[in-house]
């Protein structure tokens, strides 16, 4: 006989730990991560608060998890990215510009609560999985249209995915720490600028 289901698990099919999981992901999507507790990620889950201690190290390890979860769902919602041959490299490089933004928006307030707890976002980075982070993303593209030609070979990619990622950082915290405008509706002008100094440069020619 197998054994019985959780209460909290009836008509699902994941475990207690990956319920656990998906229910501290919902309550980041739609709370953050500021003041979230054991308690409220247990009552919400509809078990008791020591269950949590059965299934993680520590509530830093659910959190993180959490939070990864929540980044791999926001990333599945915005689509696929251009692949290395695909299109226009500047075409490409706007659809990245777009992502980021996108991506970082919905993504920065989860960080705000986990400022000053270092052991939660340790165990984050240590829960990612090499190339799924958009910038390792990005930068693998770019890598792959200068083996394909489409960019220079002396093309410094690090620094321009610096760039990129620097600006969506700054669209977005702008947005959140000045009450500008609302950071997704970039102008189209304004990315086809910006994807043109990527591309181009500011120096004249020949410089």
């Amino acid at each position: 006989m197998s054994p019985r289901k959780a209460p909290a698990l009836h008509g699902t099919d994941l475990s207690l730990r990956e319920h656990l999981i998906a229910t501290a992901e919902r309550l980041i999507a739609e709370r953050g991560t500021t003041g979230l507790t054991v308690r409220a990620i247990a009552r919400e889950a509809g078990v008791a608060d020591g269950v949590l201690y059965n299934h993680f190290a520590d509530k830093e390890e659910l959190l993180a998890l959490a939070v990864r979860a929540h980044l791999r769902t926001v990333g599945q919602a915005l689509g696929e990215l251009p692949r290395p041959g695909d299109g226009s490299v500047r075409s490409n490089l706007r659809a990245h510009f777009l992502y980021g933004v996108a991506f970082h928006k919905a993504v920065l307030p989860a960080f705000a609560g986990l400022i000053g707890q270092p052991r939660v976002l340790d165990a984050f980075n240590a829960s990612g999985v090499s190339g799924e982070d958009w910038r390792d993303q990005l930068r693998e593209y770019l890598r792959g249209e200068v083996e394909l030609g489409r960019l220079s070979p002396g093309a410094k990619v690090d620094a321009v995915v610096a760039m990129i990622v620097g600006v969506c950082h700054e669209t977005v915290l702008t947005g959140l720490l000045y009450g500008a405008s609302d950071a997704s509706e970039l102008s189209g002008e304004f990315v086809d600028d910006l994807v043109s100094t990527v591309l181009e440069g500011i120096g004249p020619a020949g410089m």
